[in-house]
């Protein structure tokens, strides 16, 4: 699949005290066409972060609502959406886990 200049714009952090790895949730619109919501980001244990995308418990089993289909274009969004968060974290107000 080749990925377009732009398929995710109006990235949206928002933070949340940290908890399990849990650090913020996000959304984007994907190719203007699409908004997706309700992604968690967590920390991964050797550095990082990673995005798990959301899930519906049916009974006892777990459905996915939505997620990338090709590596590429996850990889694409977990940059695209990591470099957001890096720019949202340096704002003073979420440098210190006690401002949260």
């Amino acid at each position: 699949m080749k990925v377009m200049k732009k398929p995710i714009k109006e990235i949206q952090i928002v933070p949340v005290k940290p908890n399990n790895g849990l650090v913020a949730f996000c959304s984007f619109t994907l190719f203007d066409s699409l908004y997706c919501g309700s992604i968690g980001v967590f920390t991964r244990p050797a550095g990082g972060y990673r995005l798990v995308y959301p899930t519906k418990l049916t009974g006892n089993r777990e459905m996915n609502i939505f997620h990338p289909i090709s590596k590429q274009i996850g990889q694409h969004i977990e940059q695209e959406v990591i470099k957001k968060l890096e720019e949202v974290m340096k704002d003073d107000r979420y440098s210190s886990s006690d401002n949260l």
